[in-house]
């Protein structure tokens, strides 16, 4: 029999109308089999674990991730796999910071919550729950094995640190632009395992706590004004800055904002480069807008999502890595996070 433990750390997914308060409250998950019935036919026992106190999602920092990783690192031999119960916002946050911090994953680490709370007529919080402790039973009975954080969500099971949230208004709240799905679910589920992640050795399963946070975003938009541009970049201990780019990795040539970044770079700060586009790639060099980047030394971010490049630079940095060290692993393919061309 599979053991399942469920994580839930806050989020719309596990809340219930109280019609004293007349509000939402958290779900006591010590009641869900007779809220969710279904999930007793399952072969598998379900464990549940709630963070006190929740987190909502907009609250999520990464001293929270630190505490999932230690649990999931805790019990991480007692079961076949996890599900973390999370808020929407953050969750692609969550989920690529999660897949460096958990290392030589051999079992499935699920995130999923929903849109609407699970009492609700409409809700999308059963199916997604539902689904996702189905996977988490019986992937290996059609497959090898899943062995890396996803992301549940609509029917479709995303690798996490592809993911971002594009609608706060529709069930299908995720997209995967430059990854294809690793899993569908219609009347049955289907694999595709061409697109698992898959490690050329078996090493013993560990976690990274250290995460250092002094990472900057700097999102370009025509008005940026360089007070506002330098302001970022003085930011004391600051030790990695993601720079948000149009297009293929294109920004302005106005030599003032290149002497802005060449400082920076010069000072000890590393930049990565990735585009506000959800889909394509930054190719710096490709345009002359982004070829005094390269040559000032900003390192391109390829294909990652903001939300990948901002954790895969808290978990870099978290290793106390030199910034050559750094520089070289932020453009190798870590946990699927990247498309490397050769």
């Amino acid at each position: 029999m599979q053991k399942i433990l469920i994580i839930y750390t806050g989020g719309t997914i596990g809340m219930t109308y109280d019609t004293d308060l007349q509000t939402l409250v958290p779900f006591d998950f010590g009641k869900i089999y007779d809220r969710i019935p279904e999930l007793k036919r399952f072969n598998c026992k379900i464990d549940f674990y709630t963070f006190h106190p929740l987190i909502d999602s907009s609250d999520m920092q990464p001293k929270k991730w630190v505490l999932i990783a230690k649990h999931i690192y805790k019990h991480y031999d007692e079961y076949s796999g996890f599900i973390i119960l999370h808020g929407t916002d953050t969750m692609s946050y969550t989920a690529s910071a999660l897949s460096f911090m958990l290392e030589n994953l051999s079992k499935p680490v699920i995130l999923t919550g929903s849109q609407l709370p699970l009492e609700a007529v409409r809700t999308d919080a059963r199916t997604n729950l539902i689904t996702a402790i189905e996977i988490v039973s019986t992937h290996k009975q059609y497959t090898d094995g899943i062995k890396e954080v996803c992301i549940f969500f609509d029917n479709e099971l995303y690798r996490g640190n592809r993911t971002e949230k594009y609608t706060s208004s529709k069930f299908d709240a995720f997209k995967s632009a430059n990854f294809p799905i690793l899993a569908e679910a219609g009347v049955h589920i289907i694999y595709h395992e061409d697109n698992f992640l898959r490690w050329s050795k078996k090493q013993k399963f560990r976690i990274d706590e250290k995460l250092n946070d002094h990472i900057a975003l700097l999102k370009l938009y025509p008005g940026i004004t360089q007070n506002f541009i330098e302001t970022v970049l003085k930011m004391p201990q600051l030790r990695g800055v993601v720079i948000e780019s149009y297009g293929a990795g294109n920004a302005p040539t106005n030599k003032t904002f290149i002497d802005a970044l060449q400082e920076a770079i010069s000072s000890g700060i590393v930049m990565v480069n990735v585009s506000q586009c959800s889909g394509g790639s930054v190719e710096l060099g490709k345009y002359e807008s982004s070829t005094q980047l390269q040559q000032i030394g900003v390192i391109s971010g390829g294909d990652m999502t903001t939300e990948s490049a901002l954790t895969k630079l808290m978990y870099l940095f978290g290793k106390g890595l030199r910034n050559t060290q750094v520089e070289k692993f932020l453009v190798k393919n870590l946990r699927g996070e990247l498309t490397v061309i050769s």
